[in-house]
């Protein structure tokens, strides 16, 4: 017969012509076994939980504690499932245990550089299934890993990927490579758990360790963004050195470089609209009318091409009215509007045009 619910306040139940003593929720069952029962009762109602994320000794205890039970009486598993309600009814805010566990919340919202220091410093080890994390790595840092391991190991991390990865992982790699591997998935089919999971961390933990840069840019990015925001003769001066110290990295820093004289040729002519919406009216007349003296009048005639007729005819009228600039006012002018282009490209509203290998 199955058990259902009663009053818990009743003591005896009349079924047919006989009176029953009801049973009693036991109040002196552990923690481990409420757990135990809350488990139960949500996988036997179709609740999708997972487990896999707990911790593996709480996950043999749980596993060893269901194993151990036997019948649960209906006013037992009332009160524990009005007990765990309550207690979840009165909780706020749950945090994660210790260091390791805000660490894995945090995951992606914190830089790697402070997430590694904090691990580090903890002395906290990085747990956890492996392949999760393994599935996130890019196929470029995966080719020479797979190529200097053995041939088992390799077809270990192919066949714990995942179908499209563990394609294009195949596709990347040389033929005779990729056949041996594919070839050694078939022999590994025995493997055992403890020894897969093994490879695992070992290979996270490998392809983990790359290398933290205290800067976001390259020296070339870092040199050109300074040389920028520099006045011309500054930048002048600074690439004429680097030409005589090193041409590669002079050229490389002066491709990178973006001034008012590079708009005609890294400007798409459509974007001059856009760019003039962010741009101050009176650094806009500042920049026209110094242009010339700045011998950078091919980059003021592409604006004034690149914009109406009428606002190109008001320009130059107040650009007449107002006269020839002092040399550094047009030039902070200018700054200004390569500011504004560079911002504009920053949050991907507008392309810069890229030079190519030849050009100068």
């Amino acid at each position: 017969m199955d058990l259902i619910p009663m009053d818990p306040n009743a003591a005896t139940a009349v079924i047919g012509s006989n009176t029953v003593k009801l049973p009693k929720p036991d109040l002196t069952l552990s923690r481990k076994a409420k757990a135990a029962i809350v488990v139960r009762m949500l996988l036997t109602n179709g609740a999708g939980i997972t487990l896999e994320d707990l911790p593996e000794d709480l996950q043999a205890t749980l596993t060893q504690q269901m194993g151990k039970m036997r019948v649960v009486n209906c006013d037992t598993v009332t009160h524990v499932i009005a007990e765990f309600n309550h207690k979840l009814e009165r909780i706020g805010v749950s945090f994660p245990q210790g260091i390791s566990g805000a660490l894995t919340a945090l995951y992606g919202k914190i830089s790697k550089q402070t997430a590694d220091r904090l691990r580090k410093e903890e002395g906290v080890l990085q747990t956890g299934d492996p392949w999760k994390r393994i599935q996130e790595i890019d196929v470029e840092t995966f080719v020479p890993v797979m190529e200097n391991k053995s041939t088992e190991v390799a077809a270990v991390v192919l066949s714990k990927l995942n179908v499209p990865k563990a394609a294009a992982l195949l596709g990347a790699m040389p033929g005779p490579r990729a056949r041996e591997i594919t070839y050694a998935v078939w022999q590994i089919s025995g493997g055992l758990p403890s020894a897969v999971d093994r490879i695992g961390l070992s290979l996270a933990a490998q392809l983990s360790v790359v290398p933290v840069m205290a800067f976001d840019e390259g020296p070339v990015e870092q040199v050109a963004a300074i040389l920028n925001s520099s006045t011309t003769l500054t930048r002048d001066d600074m690439l004429e050195g680097l030409q005589e110290s090193n041409e590669t990295v002079a050229t490389a820093v002066r491709k990178a470089i973006f001034t008012f004289a590079n708009i005609p040729t890294r400007v798409v002519g459509r974007d001059i609209t856009r760019i003039l919406r962010d741009v101050d009216p009176d650094d806009l007349i500042r920049a026209i009318a110094g242009a010339e003296t700045a011998r950078m009048q091919a980059s003021a005639d592409y604006i004034l091409e690149n914009m109406s007729g009428r606002m190109a005819t008001q320009l130059l009228e107040d650009v007449q009215e107002a006269g020839a600039p002092k040399a550094v006012d047009a030039e902070s002018a200018m700054g200004s509007f390569v500011n504004a282009i560079r911002k504009l490209e920053t949050a991907g509203e507008i392309t810069l045009i890229v030079e190519e290998e030849g050009d100068e």
